[in-house]
């Protein structure tokens, strides 16, 4: 038996001929492996700053939602909300983001950022919009703006069903 470390990779397309592959025809896969190469450059850009793509979205929701909660701060990451606990706990931790208890409601608490936090934002969408345009250096930007319109009607109607 071989190490998987010993086998050698085919690429699909050496594998199964050319008429035969549906997956490069379908949209759902198109995405996907669009949204791998795009995730994985953003978190290599975010390393420098030891946080995760889902920590910046973090930061940005918090940013325009101040006193949000962790529920609300859930459902736009569209997450569950237990994983928000160790998404806001690392926050806190760095000092980006405090909870702070709210005053109608003394067992919730509303997600503020810290004046680091507000200071490391404006730095990371600078960073997050470089790998945007890095990403679809390939296109014009009448493409880009024809791919981010039709991505947009795409998932709409998912997220609103």
């Amino acid at each position: 038996m071989s190490k998987r470390s010993d086998a050698k990779v085919t690429p699909i397309s050496e594998e199964v001929p050319a008429s035969e592959i549906i997956l490069e025809e379908l949209v759902g896969y198109a995405l996907r492996r669009a949204q791998i190469q795009v995730f994985q450059h953003l978190v290599e850009q975010l390393n420098q700053f030891d946080l995760r793509p889902a920590q910046f979205s973090a930061l940005a929701i918090i940013e325009q939602n101040p006193g949000t909660t962790q529920i609300e701060l859930a459902r736009s990451l569209a997450i569950d909300p237990p994983q928000v606990v160790p998404l806001v706990n690392k926050l806190e931790a760095l000092a980006l983001a405090v909870r702070i208890r709210s005053k109608k409601d003394k067992r919730s608490y509303g997600l503020y950022l810290s004046n680091e936090g507000e200071a490391l934002l404006k730095q990371l969408k600078g960073v997050a919009e470089k790998s945007d345009m890095d990403a679809t250096a390939n296109l014009t930007s009448e493409e880009r703006t024809q791919l981010l319109h039709l991505l947009q009607k795409i998932f709409k109607p998912i997220a609103d069903a």
